[in-house]
């Protein structure tokens, strides 16, 4: 006779992790954030091992914990997983200050954010060889361009003639 269950806001082929109150501003940390975009999930993994930004540990701790739930929690398969989010968000702000000259203060603020971390899991398919994909713009349109000049060439000379 409990609360009930708040609805899933998620897919069943994505799994999500946040981090919270992560010492960093949340421009720093979406710089971070950028790079593993979009990314297969080994691939993001990589980058974040070899980043040189100190947050990126903190980054890569999330992207492990949304890739265990993903694979515990929703049987997703790890191999296909992609990280279709990593949205940044601001956290709590603490406020310092710093003693200046003649006894004024200059405020200092300690900026925290947070980072959702959201993998998806997509299939990819292998293209059947049989038919190669045409290519875009050169071969069409060169073909195109002479067969409309003979026509207007052979057009002009026409009424050339019927002027003589």
């Amino acid at each position: 006779m409990g609360k009930e269950s708040r609805a899933r806001i998620l897919g069943d082929h994505q799994a999500m992790a946040i981090a919270r109150n992560i010492r960093v501003s949340p421009r720093k940390l979406n710089l971070v954030a950028q790079q593993i975009r979009g990314q297969k999930v080994d691939r993001a993994l990589n980058v974040l091992t070899f980043s040189e930004k100190r947050i990126a540990g903190v980054v890569k701790k999330a992207l492990q914990s949304a890739i265990a739930n993903a694979e515990n929690n929703h049987d997703l398969d790890v191999d296909d997983l992609v990280v279709a989010e990593a949205s940044v968000g601001k956290n709590l702000v603490m406020k310092r200050f710093h003693a200046r000259a003649r006894g004024n203060a200059g405020g200092i603020e300690k900026f925290f954010s947070q980072i959702t971390i959201v993998v998806e899991e997509k299939r990819e398919e292998k293209k059947e060889e049989a038919k190669p994909a045409p290519t875009k713009g050169k071969a069409k349109s060169s073909a195109k361009k002479p067969a409309a000049k003979k026509a207007q060439s052979a057009k002009k000379p026409a009424a050339k003639k019927e002027a003589a």
